[in-house]
């Protein structure tokens, strides 16, 4: 798939931030007409601290069947320093590297990261959303925000709070498990995120695009890292010098 916006990795945190607060401005937080999804995309990523390898994937579901349709995996040094609010900046070059190798466009990305309940309200799923001009939702193992326990049953809900602003939800997608926390990334209503989330969970907490994903990344990472060698992943922008 074509990504249609270069990214360059900043230089520094300060930078980091800086493009953050542009693009938060772009990021729609209504349905597409109509809001229909044939296709899923699930993202995540993986990183070996000691080697600084990071490994990406692109899981493309049918959003029916939740039958895999393709995958890809990019391979990369994570160049950008831990900085609480910045994640998204370790991930964003495989990340979008993985993407650019799908021979198809899905109709919506879902990443195992935060989208609008984040700090600056712009997480991963915003970041690639705007850049990739795609529906994406952020779904996230544990909340930034505040938040209260939702009731039992699958589909039970309650919102997440940042400065007293509904930033997503909690979502239970299976009876007496611990929730997921669902928040808008770009082109998405939050009734239809969680109504797509709960479409994704059919058997387990998280959402199949998420789980095959996982483990896509995971693998692709040890893979790597047992043979010691591995292609450079910046072909949708430019790293720093």
């Amino acid at each position: 798939m074509r990504i249609p916006t270069t990214f360059t990795l900043p230089a520094s945190a300060e930078e980091a931030t800086a493009i953050q607060d542009e693009l938060r401005t772009r990021v729609i937080t209504v349905d597409p007409r109509p809001p229909a999804f044939a296709t899923v995309a699930g993202l995540d990523s993986a990183y070996d601290d000691e080697t600084g390898l990071a490994a990406s994937a692109a899981v493309v579901l049918d959003a029916h069947s939740l039958t895999p349709l393709e995958t890809a995996v990019a391979h990369g040094e994570v160049r950008f320093p831990y900085v609480p609010g910045l994640l998204a900046f370790r991930e964003l070059p495989t990340t979008l590297a993985a993407l650019a190798q799908l021979t198809t466009t899905p109709d919506l990305l879902v990443c195992d990261a935060q989208g609008l309940a984040h700090p600056r309200r712009f997480g991963l799923a915003c970041h690639v959303g705007v850049l990739c001009e795609l529906p994406a939702i952020g779904v996230a193992k544990n909340a930034w925000g505040v938040w209260s326990e939702p009731g039992p049953r699958r589909g039970d809900a309650t919102d997440i709070l940042l400065d007293g602003e509904v930033v997503g939800r909690a979502l239970r997608t299976r009876d007496g498990v611990k929730p997921v926390f669902v928040s808008v990334g770009h082109a998405i209503g939050l009734d239809t995120a969680c109504a797509q989330v709960l479409a994704l969970t059919p058997r387990y907490r998280q959402p199949e695009t998420t789980r095959q994903a996982d483990q896509l990344c995971r693998r692709a990472l040890a893979e790597a890292l047992a043979a010691r060698s591995w292609p450079s992943a910046h072909p949708c922008g430019d790293a720093p010098p």
